[in-house]
């Protein structure tokens, strides 16, 4: 089954970051570097990606016709979106094993949803 583990970020775990000694922050990546790698060995990572700052986020909207673009971010909460891994696994205790290993869990930032079957699944 296909776990999507969404990643968050808040003004409070931005600050962590921010002041983060250099070798703290690589201490951050390389969980994330290692992470990455056993996924990719195992088949078990579909993707894996950081998102850019929620600034240059672009929402669309589509009213009679017309294409409406208005600039972000737009949450009505601290919490916004910073990456995500799309796993493939057997169980879902493997989906929060994986998800328990990143950092930012550490913080209450991370969460772990099923993905729906795709409609070719249902029709296989």
């Amino acid at each position: 089954m296909k776990y999507l583990v969404l990643i968050y970020s808040n003004p409070e775990s931005r600050a962590i970051w921010d002041h983060m000694a250099d070798q703290d922050r690589t201490t951050g990546l390389d969980a994330y570097a290692a992470l990455d790698e056993e996924l990719a060995a195992s088949g078990e990572l579909l993707a894996s990606e950081a998102l850019t700052d929620p600034a240059q986020t672009t929402r669309i909207a589509v009213r009679d016709g017309q294409v409406l673009t208005t600039d972000g971010p737009f949450a009505e909460t601290k919490e916004l979106l910073a990456g995500f891994y799309l796993v493939e696994v057997d169980t879902p205790d493997r989906a929060v094993q994986i998800a328990a290993r990143i950092p930012e869990a550490r913080l209450g930032l991370v969460e772990v949803r099923p993905v729906r079957p795709s409609l070719d699944d249902f029709l296989r």
